[in-house]
């Protein structure tokens, strides 16, 4: 009599609730207690439940009862084995409808019971438990905790091999996986890649031999699961992925397509090229057929999108672009390959013609952008891939990138000043410049393009006009710090190393044809100051031989020019920069034994060897500089003397033949030797006492052997 029926014609449920809300309180014994947790879950299971009774259901029992109902193994007299798991699971499920009860500790605890319950056999009776256990896992993974505890806790792996069973809520489980997905990615396959590669294996499986609309809705679903680290193309059953998905692609975009259908499947391409580049597209004529159609139709994508009014605005169709963006990047790095083409020739030809109309409309677009527009991610995709066209296409579209250039400039100043939270699409990220950036950081993927652009003069004008030089030296300095704050010695050349590299070539530019600008521009003043300073720190690290090799030069040419400034005049900074620029073009060299011959022969140092093919015009063009100092740096001789470096530099020219040593070195060591002979006595004498007249005459050293002569 203490537990009337709850029946759905009872006319009061919510009233009937509370009575058993109450028996719950005041029950004298676990039957008491589990015939008003039956009623309770009714209610809960029928819908009855608003956010107060839940939470006054909560107050009532909290989770001290499922969780006795969970552990529980003797289930009442005639019921099921998991009477009792499957009502505390039911009572876990309304709680999680709560977030603020969907991230505890308690919930949180519960997730290896709920991989157990996807994990084991499903009969007819146990469905509402999986349903239940979908509903928690789905509350806890839309909680701050929750993503990363359902990684370790190994819920990745169970909803693998739930999906893969194809059992009750398999469809359910592949929606978490997306979600899983798309929060931690790189934790995912650092823990359960097997798993998620039986998974991507299965759905590729079913892309090739889908012929419906399924075809279409795995092409949304697929990107998912393409993995950026490690490639696909480490393991054979990543590649046979890889050439399903190739072969479903082919025969999606070789049919006519509505946009909806054709849209899917250029995300899912632009996905395949984030993850593996061109990996993916089997060489031969098939293959290069295919990837020309992938970045035709990017690049129509493109032109009918931004060259329209008003299409952006339509759902999704921002994502789409910044897909077809990722295409065409790919179709300009493929244009230029030379070893191992995909493409022939006439083909490069082709489509370096449809990019370029594909790029008009991206300056098209961008000179419309407004100014409250500028934190959109999209403008930033925009900027990025124009970037890309800029950094290898320097002949074509000049006229409208000179008119766009105050824009571009404007918009990377004010992302670098203000640190806005733009951020760059998640297709927009192309593999080949993952790297450390900050999402405001746009003037990385314009420096290659002002690094062409600062050669020539109508450019290079306008670049000076819009303070662009000021704003690179400010980024230079912003760079190096995060250069010295990353590790000693990276496995592969960071971005961050790669823009102070590229800015080094856009300031030796302005350098040889501003010299003006650098003279009276204070924010050079402050970039020697950080050139002083950083080649010291660098020049030990022989990972960073290329850019030590920038820094040098780029000092030794701005010093010729700032030669009267106070930085330089033999301060401990200006000299112990002066010290490493002479050790790093003093160790350029060596002689070694003369495979064609008993002598010896000049040749590149062991340890720069690796480097040289990026380093050997900056050490000329260094040494070049080194002779141009001389005259100015009274101090300079005495520093050439201590290094040694005179010295060794006679031996090595006494020893070696002379047919070792090509024009081009002849001409940089006599350069630096006639101005030392003739700012130093000392160093002459140095010289003579070594037989300078006779190999300056065996050399052709001309300029040499008369400066030797007259003093």
């Amino acid at each position: 009599p203490r537990f009337p029926a709850m029946a759905s014609d009872s006319g009061d449920g919510h009233a009937m609730l509370k009575r058993c809300l109450g028996v719950l309180r005041d029950a004298r014994n676990d039957s008491e207690q589990f015939a008003a947790l039956l009623l309770v879950t009714k209610a809960v299971k029928a819908g009855e439940v608003d956010a107060k009774t839940r939470r006054q259901i909560f107050d009532a029992i909290g989770f001290t009862f499922p969780n006795r109902l969970l552990t529980s193994r003797q289930p009442p007299a005639g019921c099921p084995p998991h009477t009792f798991r499957a009502l505390g699971l039911t009572l876990l499920a309304c709680f999680c409808t709560d977030p603020g009860l969907a991230g505890h500790s308690q919930i949180l605890n519960k997730i290896p019971i709920f991989n157990d319950i996807l994990l084991s056999p499903c009969d007819p009776d146990s469905t509402s438990m999986v349903d239940d256990v979908y509903q928690c896992l789905s509350a806890v993974l839309a909680t701050a905790r929750g993503p990363r505890e359902l990684v370790t806790k190994g819920t990745v792996s169970a909803l693998c091999q739930a999906y893969l069973n194809g059992g009750h809520g398999s469809d359910r489980a592949l929606t978490l996986l997306v979600g899983l997905l798309a929060i931690a990615e790189a934790k995912c396959w650092q823990r359960d890649a097997p798993q998620l590669l039986a998974v991507l294996s299965k759905l590729s499986g079913d892309f090739l031999k889908a012929e419906d609309m399924t075809k279409f809705e795995l092409c949304e679903v697929l990107p998912h699961f393409i993995p950026l680290s490690p490639p696909l193309t480490e393991n054979s059953q990543g590649s046979e992925c890889l050439c399903r998905l190739y072969k479903g692609l082919a025969d999606v975009l070789g049919s006519k397509l509505s946009q909806s259908q054709r849209d899917p499947a250029l995300k899912l391409a632009a996905g395949l090229v984030q993850a593996c580049g061109a990996e993916w597209i089997p060489a031969g004529s098939a293959g290069s057929k295919f990837l020309a159609l992938l970045v035709n139709l990017a690049c129509v994508e493109v032109r009918l999108t931004l060259e329209e009014p008003g299409p952006m605005e339509v759902e999704g169709k921002k994502e789409v672009v910044t897909a077809c963006y990722v295409l065409m990047e790919m179709g300009i790095q493929e244009c230029l390959r030379e070893e191992n083409p995909l493409l022939e020739n006439m083909q490069k030809m082709q489509l370096m013609r449809i990019m370029e109309e594909a790029f008009g409309a991206v300056i098209y677009y961008l000179r419309q952008v407004k100014q409250e527009e500028l934190q959109d991610p999209f403008i930033f995709a925009s900027v990025r891939v124009l970037g890309a066209w800029m950094a290898e296409e320097t002949s074509s579209l000049k006229q409208e990138i000179c008119e766009l250039l105050p824009f571009l400039v404007d918009y990377a100043r004010k992302l670098f000043k203000e640190g806005s939270p733009a951020v760059s699409l998640p297709q927009a990220e192309l593999v080949s410049t993952k790297g450390s950036a900050l999402p405001q950081d746009a003037l990385r993927f314009l420096l290659p393009g002002f690094c062409h652009l600062t050669a020539e003069d109508r450019p290079r004008d306008i670049l000076i006009s819009e303070e662009a030089p000021a704003l690179l030296c400010e980024y230079f300095l912003q760079q190096w710090e995060v250069l010295t704050s990353e590790s000693t010695a990276p496995a592969a050349l960071t971005s961050t190393e790669m823009s102070l590299q590229t800015m080094c070539g856009i300031f030796l530019n302005l350098v040889v044809t501003a010299p003006d600008l650098v003279r009276r521009d204070k924010a050079f003043s402050s970039l020697m100051d950080v050139l002083l300073n950083s080649l010291p720190l660098l020049l030990p690290q022989k990972h960073h031989l290329v850019l030590a090799a920038n820094i040098t030069t780029l000092g030794l040419m701005m010093a010729r020019i700032l030669a009267g400034s106070a930085a330089l005049q033999g301060t401990k900074s200006a000299r112990e920069f002066f010290g490493a620029a002479i050790r790093f073009l003093s160790e350029a060299h060596t002689a070694q034994a003369d495979p064609s011959s008993d002598g010896l022969a000049v040749a590149v140092s062991p340890s720069y060897v690796s480097a040289w093919d990026d380093i050997c015009e900056l050490w000329l063009l260094g040494m070049q500089a080194l002779a141009g100092c001389i005259p100015l740096f009274p101090w300079l001789p005495h520093a050439v003397l201590q290094a040694r470096w005179l010295r060794a530099l006679a031996q090595l020219l006494s020893r070696v033949a002379p047919s070792s040593v090509d024009f081009e070195l002849v001409t940089a060591f006599q350069a630096v030797l006639v101005e030392l002979a003739r700012a130093s006595e000392q160093c002459r004498d140095v010289i003579l006492s070594h037989h300078g007249t006779e190999w300056a005459s065996l050399y052709g050293m001309a300029a040499l052997e008369q400066c030797l002569v007259e003093q």
